[in-house]
């Protein structure tokens, strides 16, 4: 079975009466007798039939969302493992490649090669002269050789060096499997989050639901409007070896109610009789940013678009948007037997 919400195009935190609605919509328009054309239009109807059945049931639905998200973990868990390919052995770092290191980062010359290959002055003067070389004479061999304290000796500081290479090769290993981790991060979440005009103005802060069942707080920023993207670093989803991915969040604001947005202006609509079109009126109305007085000129219809200045949402760098009052015409609950004469009269051409 397809995904169910695609089925009835809604979305993930839809609301019953949302997914009702939908269902309704769906099954008028799939349904058997209107498209008898169409030979699929019973399949499609019996699909959408499930779809509605699997989320108006809470627990089938939440069974639903929780194997999809583990569906999802999946497939993540296998793409990271496609981009990173097979693991590569670690190469051990012999005492020679410590060695280089340490030599690259203290500045230590790499060992010398061995003294026996310099040649001594004093023997290559014996030589010259004849003589046997000092080392080769017989009392040479009997007289112990004496360690010069004086002199450097670079072997000394070669085993001195070794635990610091040790540490070093370590440090190295850690920083390469950290830039390894790292180098590689899990794709985007994208969210929608429904919020009320008030929570715009207030800058609210409200709570994200995320697929996977955590929540995440979201600050909602100064001139925020309906389809605005904010990110959230690193509270996405969780991938073994992977950093953390980002929260996308769409703002979508609540457009049911007395007002509506356009960008960072209010728009809303002004009942009126009449009487208030025909002579003109002065009327109060209450917007979420306090009381606004309108101010009504004769003769208007429902054509007529009032714009207050200043009287709508702050925008990011501090200006107000305006309050579109759109005006609708309205008769009485009951009828007026005065109007329905002067209406008469005007058709008719007749004066009382």
């Amino acid at each position: 079975m397809r995904d169910p919400y695609a089925i009835l195009g809604v979305r993930r935190n839809a609301g019953q009466d949302e997914i009702k609605a939908a269902w309704r919509s769906v099954a008028k328009a799939v349904h058997p007798d209107h498209n008898q054309d169409d030979p699929l239009a019973t399949q499609r109807f019996a699909e959408a039939g499930k779809a509605y059945e699997l989320l108006r049931d809470p627990v089938l639905r939440s069974r639903y969302d929780r194997v999809r998200r583990e569906a999802e973990l999946r497939r993540m868990e296998a793409m990271k493992q496609k981009m990173r390919g097979p693991e590569p052995a670690e190469e051990p770092i012999d005492a020679e490649t410590a060695e280089e290191a340490i030599s690259r980062i203290f500045g230590v010359e790499p060992q010398a090669a061995s003294t026996s290959s310099k040649p001594n002055p004093a023997s290559a003067r014996a030589a010259d002269k004849g003589d046997p070389p000092a080392d080769m004479r017989p009392e040479a061999a009997a007289e112990p050789k004496r360690e010069e304290s004086s002199r450097f000796d670079p072997l000394v500081v070669r085993r001195s060096a070794a635990p610091a290479a040790d540490l070093v090769a370590a440090i190295v290993r850690r920083i390469r499997d950290r830039v390894a981790k790292t180098a590689e991060k899990v794709p985007d979440l994208a969210v929608d989050v429904n919020v009320s005009i008030e929570q715009i103005i207030n800058r609210a802060r409200v709570s994200v639901e995320l697929p996977d069942g955590e929540t995440a707080k979201l600050s909602i920023p100064s001139g925020a409007i309906d389809g605005q993207s904010i990110r959230l670093k690193e509270q996405g989803y969780r991938v073994t070896g992977m950093a953390r991915g980002d929260v996308v969040a769409t703002l979508r604001v609540n457009q049911e109610g007395a007002f509506r947005t356009q960008g960072i202006n209010l728009v809303t609509s002004l009942p009126l009789d009449l009487q208030d079109a025909v002579l003109g009126c002065e009327i109060v109305i209450e917007t979420p940013n306090g009381p606004v007085a309108v101010t009504v000129p004769a003769w208007s219809g429902s054509d007529k678009l009032i714009r207050i200045a200043g009287a709508g949402l702050r925008g990011a760098d501090g200006e107000a948007g305006d309050l579109l009052v759109e005006l609708r015409l309205m008769l009485r609950e009951k009828p007026d037997d005065k109007i329905t004469d002067l209406m008469r009269s005007l058709r008719h051409g007749l004066y009382l």
